[in-house]
């Protein structure tokens, strides 16, 4: 996957974010476009309900099949006859499609409608997921990913907005974490299932699980979705969202908000690529099952990006992505034993200071972005699932010629990024503080 995002922090605790890298910020406000007082849906009214439990479903299917390769990758390998780097991509065609499809995808539902979005682009995505058990060669498998992961961008472009205009704002919140928890619960249960269906019958049967199980959560949206009330389409203007996506991009802080959440990322996609390899191999010769069910650690993500807001509180920004790059280094080096309690100990402390890092940085992007924050936050999902898919290949083509050492080194090269950017943008801030100082020393 993010949030993020995917859990609109409310107005008390604007830190928050949900707990997942499959559901990132969202390209949109969250602030609705109706009229609080028009009658939008809220808890107790008529549709909502529905509408909650369509959307649940949307995100269970849509992420599920996002990362539905993932845990499958040494019996694909295994499958094809080919290295964990080629094998990788199956991953990286996903969320790399994703990440160039997002922005123009919001763009496009803004024109023709957020329902008609999301209801195509999971027809198209849950489509091809019945296709991709039957891919005759790893090229062809690699193909069928990244079509898919270009209609899955269509999702979350598209969901965010359509709850912004259809729930009034006291009831927005519960609305996206709904959402949100779909889009956590599909990440996680799509490793799960592929891992122990591919225990049980080869890893064709456990992409099949999963593409079956996205049909009937399509099924589900389809007929619970409440068609949209307040919706009124906009004309396409690619020169106005060019000059705000320059103006975002030209932007340093936003800038080095992006590289944060891409690098972060990074570590996050390479060692959730990798660890199957390394814990199938020897000394610990793990069965699919078992190593698909190595995911319910993205649970520990839910503690820790909702803690995101309370050491941002105690720290300040840069103190709190301090202490996540360090708790991410940690979990890094402790992987590097032979003890198989150390490592899923590591795995922890990685995925704690990963969600925790991303948390802060995804909600300093909507925070930042004084106007255009629809485009600044599908710049932030763009680079982040752009880190996922570097971070998968050079993950596992660094641990196709050295090992599990090696991936860790391409890790906490991405962790040092981050610590570099975050030296430098105290180094910044500090600048910019005393400018006012010596400007008044002067007069």
């Amino acid at each position: 996957m993010p949030p993020a995002h995917t859990g609109a922090p409310s107005p008390s605790y604007r830190w928050a974010v949900p707990p997942t890298p499959c559901a990132s910020t969202p390209p949109f406000p969250t602030a609705p476009a109706q009229d609080p007082a028009s009658g939008g849906r809220e808890p107790g009214r008529p549709g909502y309900r529905r509408m909650s439990l369509a959307l649940f479903a949307a995100g269970l299917a849509t992420f599920a099949l996002l990362y539905s390769t993932q845990a499958l990758l040494p019996a694909i390998s295994e499958g094809f006859g080919v290295t964990a780097g080629r094998a990788s991509w199956t991953v990286s065609a996903a969320t790399g499609a994703l990440a160039l499809f997002v922005l123009p995808l919001s763009a496009l539902s803004e024109r023709f409608g957020r329902t008609r979005m999301m209801t195509w682009s999971m027809a198209v995505a849950v489509a091809v997921g019945l296709l991709v058990p039957f891919a005759p060669s790893l090229e062809w498998l690699v193909a069928l990913r990244a079509v898919q992961g270009a209609a899955i961008a269509g999702i979350p472009a598209s969901a965010m907005a359509y709850l912004a205009e259809e729930v009034k704002p006291k009831a927005l919140v519960g609305a996206i974490g709904l959402f949100v928890a779909g889009n956590s619960i599909g990440g996680m249960s799509g490793r799960l299932v592929t891992g122990w269906a591919a225990q049980l019958c080869g890893w064709r049967a456990g992409l099949l699980s999963v593409g079956l199980m996205s049909l009937v959560c399509a099924a589900a949206f389809t007929v619970l979705l409440p068609r949209a009330r307040f919706f009124r389409p906009a004309s396409l203007n690619p020169r106005a969202v060019g000059r705000t996506v320059a103006g975002h991009l030209r932007d340093p802080l936003l800038l080095r908000l992006y590289g944060i959440g891409a690098l972060f990322m990074t570590v996050f996609g390479a060692v959730y690529t990798v660890i199957g390899y390394r814990l199938v191999d020897e000394p610990f010769s793990l069965p699919q099952g078992v190593i698909g069910s190595v995911f319910l650690i993205y649970l520990v993500g839910t503690v820790s990006s909702a803690a995101a807001g309370r050491l941002v509180a105690r720290m300040g920004r840069r103190g709190a992505l301090y202490l996540a790059v360090t708790t991410t280094a940690l979990g890094l080096l402790l992987s590097l034993t032979q003890s198989l309690a150390a490592i899923l100990l590591g795995l922890v402390l990685i995925t704690a200071g990963f969600f925790a890092g991303h948390a802060v940085a995804s909600a300093a992007v909507s925070r930042t972005a004084r106007t255009g924050r629809a485009q600044a936050s599908a710049l932030y999902q763009s680079a982040y699932y752009l880190g996922s898919s570097a971070g998968g290949t050079l993950g596992a083509l660094a641990y196709h010629c050295a090992g599990w050492a090696a991936t860790v080194a391409i890790a906490l090269l991405a962790v040092l990024g981050v610590v570099s950017i975050t030296l430098y943008g105290s180094h910044t801030a500090r600048t910019e503080r005393r400018m006012p100082a010596r400007a008044a020393t002067a007069r």
